[in-house]
């Protein structure tokens, strides 16, 4: 699953960016488009619970769960006839499964802002806009491709015309299309297009250095925007965050806590994201490693077991699980056992986020 970060020129994505991915170096140029093509990386979810599990069973290594980012060049109006570098650029948004919006909430005279001004709902507005143009145009293409086929009679197309209209219906109520209801024939019918706007989307407010809590007016104005569309915000100082990377951990915490900060924003902003995509994280514990899988809400034990290796859902057995407050209760697996915590759970199980897992197959 991978975050696309998105937003204007100049609002601090490629910084963002690189402080997320622990990319050391030069900050990106402060011009529009010094982001040419998308970069990827992968972030760690940062997860008290691999810690605290780690206090009974100590393995030899402990692995976070991870989530794939791509830092996607700015975007600016007229985006979708070509402007600035154009469909190029929608096209790298046509392949994440999430939208991280980078919008900019403070005001300095030394970093150039692409439309002359500070103006978060403004630039939200603008790349949301390029975003539905973008689809418009998808399917509209995709109306005619499937009147041709629904003359013949082809009754899959029909129902893939159906679904196009309602999409076409929503758009031209300047709606993005993640606010519109599909069942899941409709979504499965149109799943192919890769609509911009349907994506779930996080609002990144980057603060200035004075307002790290997001208190300022402009913050503000994104909260109720946010709350409109259903979308979530995280407001980080990507200045500072750039910085803190650079540091060794004891200079981290010490820079943490003169800015009054428990942890890096970016933790905050990496959960966010993770959740955003629709994924939860279970847990293997041994003396080998203690480890975080991902995998999405609502899958049954054995979906959940194939992201270990596909060979585990075809011979799911059964899952044995229990939380972590039993296990820092009983303080291990066979005082657990013990204490009738250890669940068995079948095929038919979902999957809980936390849960902590064997899995049995046959191979």
């Amino acid at each position: 699953m991978k975050a696309g970060i998105v937003g204007l020129p100049n609002v601090g994505k490629s910084t963002l960016f690189n402080a997320l991915t622990m990319s050391k170096g030069a900050q990106a140029a402060n011009y529009p488009f010094c982001t040419i093509e998308p970069n990827e990386g992968i972030v760690s979810i940062p997860d008290d619970r691999l810690s605290r599990i780690t206090k009974y069973i100590p393995p030899q290594k402990v692995i976070p769960a991870i989530m794939k980012l791509v830092d996607i060049a700015g975007i600016v109006k007229g985006a979708s006839e070509g402007a600035g570098l154009g469909n190029k650029f929608l096209s790298h948004i046509r392949e994440v499964d999430a939208v991280l919006q980078v919008v900019r909430c403070f005001a300095d005279p030394d970093v150039v802002h692409v439309a002359g001004k500070v103006d978060p709902i403004s630039d939200i507005e603008t790349v949301e806009i390029e975003l539905m143009l973008a689809d418009g145009e998808t399917l509209d293409a995709a109306k005619k491709k499937a009147e041709r086929a629904a003359k013949t009679g082809d009754k899959e197309a029909k129902s893939r015309l159906d679904a196009i209209v309602k999409c076409i219906d929503h758009l031209a109520k300047d709606e993005p299309l993640r606010k519109l209801k599909l069942t899941d024939d409709e979504q499965a019918a149109i799943g192919s297009f890769g609509l911009l706007s349907a994506k779930p989307v996080l609002y990144v407010a980057n603060v200035d250095e004075s307002d790290l809590e997001g208190t300022g007016p402009e913050v503000q104005k994104v909260r109720e925007f946010a709350a409109k569309v259903g979308a979530g915000v995280v407001c980080v100082c990507a200045k500072i965050e750039s910085e803190l990377v650079e540091l060794e951990e004891s200079e981290r915490a010490e820079m943490l806590a003169g800015v009054g900060l428990k942890e890096p924003a970016l933790a905050v902003l990496a959960r966010e994201a993770y959740r955003v995509l629709g994924l939860q994280s279970y847990f293997t514990a041994g003396e080998k490693e203690v480890r975080a899988w991902t995998f999405p809400a609502g899958a049954t034990a054995p979906q959940a077991a194939a992201v270990i290796h596909t060979d585990f859902e075809k011979g799911f057995v059964r899952a044995e699980i229990y939380q972590l407050p039993d296990l820092e209760l009983h303080k291990n697996e066979k005082e657990i056992r013990a204490a009738g915590k250890m669940r068995v759970e079948g095929k038919e199980y979902i999957m809980q986020d936390g849960d902590i897992c064997h899995f049995l197959v046959n191979r």
